[in-house]
């Protein structure tokens, strides 16, 4: 059925696209929204800083 150089590949393929799956779970359930919660949260800080020199 399979040679084992093939198995290989295959095992190889397998790991590669459980590693990207987990990887896009990741970045979509944590990092991308620390972010842009981070980002937000900078912004008001920025324009509260603003109205408080410009007063």
């Amino acid at each position: 059925m399979f040679e084992f150089d093939q198995y290989l590949g295959f095992l190889a393929f397998l790991t590669i696209l459980t590693i990207g799956f987990w990887l896009m779970i990741f970045l979509l359930t944590f990092v991308i929204p620390y972010w842009l919660f981070g980002a937000t949260i900078e912004n008001i800080k920025l324009k509260l800083q603003e109205k408080r020199n410009q007063k």
